[in-house]
């Protein structure tokens, strides 16, 4: 699979155009403020009485209502939270010009149906690959993040020129896009965000944890070896790949993953990650997300105030006080 790169990218699909960004959180406001210093013109669309629209005012950005923004512009981009797209869709279609381009930065509203597009929108996808935050400080020093790319509907005969012109404003072609699909973006990321880096990797930190200072390790020191070293190896993968992060550590180092890890990562591991890609694919992952925004997000209120009273969380503040 070849990267796309910048020099490869005709940026001539956003001259002239008026990009509507909906929505003003962590890859909105990235993904705005770097158009904006590209030369794009940008309007945010924001619902009425928002707490983001001063922040947006501060930063230099133009805010309108949802349906006055989208109704103003060539391409409108929906970055607001997936499981309310569908409903801002709703909102906003009627005033979508007819013609104009619909953009998503990750594929579950099209993948699992929470949006049907109007035959005459292209529809595409420009996914950069982690927060915003680092998509607009990889920015601002001249450097880009690798994005994904696809077309769901091509109405225009343009629509996967202006995804790439897209993906270039935002300043990840400097880095590299790749081509994929709605369906694989989708399903890859939620994998990801259920089985490893956001929903095994923490559990595992944590497990760690309880593990050393149920054998008499202060919480201190079990807090540095368990969660503190994750930022080193995670430096040394990027710099060097898992191959290359085995040959810098120590031998013991070495010795403990090769007789430690495939102890915890076992064939039952890997049988429960396969039963969570299933359940992605078939869809029940994302119906228990509708159910949670229906009821005020029950689960997710509850696991963050049962991660505030962790023990590993107090042995943070006591490293930090």
């Amino acid at each position: 699979m070849d990267a796309i790169r910048e020099a490869d990218i005709d940026p001539t699909p956003l001259t002239g155009k008026r990009v509507a960004i909906i929505g003003y959180g962590n890859q909105g406001r990235a993904q705005a403020l770097n158009l904006n210093d590209s030369g794009i013109d940008v309007v945010v669309g924001l619902r009425d009485g928002s707490p983001r629209i001063s922040g947006a005012h501060s930063d230099g950005i133009a805010t309108a209502s949802l349906t006055e923004a989208a109704g103003g512009a060539d391409l409108v981009m929906l970055l607001a939270p997936d499981e309310v797209l569908g409903a801002i869709y709703r909102l906003i279609e009627p005033n979508l010009r007819q013609g104009a381009a619909l953009g998503f930065s990750h594929g579950l509203a099209i993948r699992f149906g929470f949006i049907e597009p109007r035959p005459d929108l292209d529809v595409y996808l420009v996914a950069p690959k982690g927060p915003g935050t680092a998509l607009r400080s990889l920015y601002r020093e001249g450097k880009g993040m690798v994005a994904l790319f696809a077309v769901h509907q091509d109405a225009s005969g343009q629509a996967e020129k202006i995804a790439l012109a897209y993906g270039r404003a935002i300043g990840c072609g400097r880095a590299g896009i790749l081509r994929s699909t709605f369906a694989e973006e989708c399903e890859a990321d939620l994998f990801n965000e259920n089985a490893v880096v956001w929903g095994a990797v923490p559990e595992i930190l944590i497990a760690g944890f309880d593990t050393l200072v149920a054998g008499g390790i202060s919480e201190e020191v079990a807090y540095m070896e368990c969660v503190g070293e994750l930022k080193l190896i995670a430096e040394l993968i990027e710099a060097r790949g898992i191959a290359g992060m085995r040959e810098a550590i120590s031998n013991t180092a070495e010795l403990g993953a090769v007789l430690g890890g495939p102890r915890i990562v076992d064939d039952g591991v890997k049988a429960r990650m396969r039963a969570i890609l299933e359940e992605i694919r078939a869809g029940r992952f994302t119906d228990l997300l509708r159910d949670e925004e229906a009821s005020a997000y029950p689960l997710l209120q509850a696991a963050r105030k049962r991660a505030r009273g962790l023990m590993v969380e107090q042995a943070r503040q006591k490293l930090l006080d």
